[in-house]
């Protein structure tokens, strides 16, 4: 049973929300039927939202459509749902409730899209744009975008020009694509711990780099 500090702070917060999200948050914290209708109309909120943003991603993701794509969308939109309840408590209002649950189902669909994408057998390479273009739609609020943009264009420089093939290939495989190592050992006919070790030199490369062209801060600096 909520305690009644738990609802004062739960009307509080309530109170401070603009109508449509104050309608949310009550409608997912309530009992029986009404929640349950409240997380049926979240759930055909953030599919549509699920299907928006797999329709903008297309362009990095032709071979995926038809019946594969609109179940990769379903599934974001369950896990989404999933991760919206069991974190409403942490909501606090600074946006709509919508714009913060779109978040969730936005994160959901491009891990989705991307790790179905090399499991079909595609694993991105360091030529791959569509890597470095999905890097740049992600680098965050409007005032970063610039340092985002220069950060990567140094990064994919010194991914081409330190690395070694096999480094560049397991550092945008698994350090940007989140592909899993042992895919990754598959691939390369090798093992887990030689993949480790691959990838941690290629870290170590381009740290130095970006350290020296002063785009990271010198660990012993700080």
């Amino acid at each position: 049973m909520e305690s009644d500090r738990d609802r004062s702070g739960t009307i509080s917060l309530a109170r401070g929300l603009d109508a449509e999200s104050r309608a949310w948050v009550e409608g997912l914290r309530a009992p029986g039927i009404e929640r349950t209708g409240a997380l049926e109309r979240l759930r055909d909120l953030l599919l549509r939202a699920a299907h928006a943003e797999a329709h903008r991603r297309r362009h990095l993701y032709p071979e995926i459509g038809g019946a594969e794509l609109d179940d990769l969308c379903h599934q974001a939109a369950d896990d989404a749902v999933v991760a919206v309840t069991a974190k409403l408590d942490g909501y606090r209002g600074a946006s709509r409730f919508t714009t913060w649950a779109y978040a969730f189902v936005v994160f959901e669909i491009s891990v989705k899209l991307r790790r179905h994408a090399w499991r079909r057998g595609r694993i991105p390479t360091a030529d791959d744009d569509a890597t470095w273009d999905r890097l740049a739609e992600g680098s965050g609020a409007a005032q970063s975008r610039a340092e985002s943009a220069d950060f990567l264009r140094a990064l994919r420089r010194a991914v081409d020009e330190e690395l070694t093939p096999r480094q560049r290939q397991v550092f945008v495989a698994v350090a940007l694509n989140d592909v899993e190592i042992d895919v990754v050992a598959g691939e390369l006919q090798s093992s887990r711990g030689a993949v480790y070790k691959v990838l941690h030199d290629a870290r170590t490369k381009l740290r130095r780099r970006l350290e020296h062209e002063g785009h990271l801060e010198q660990e012993g600096a700080r």
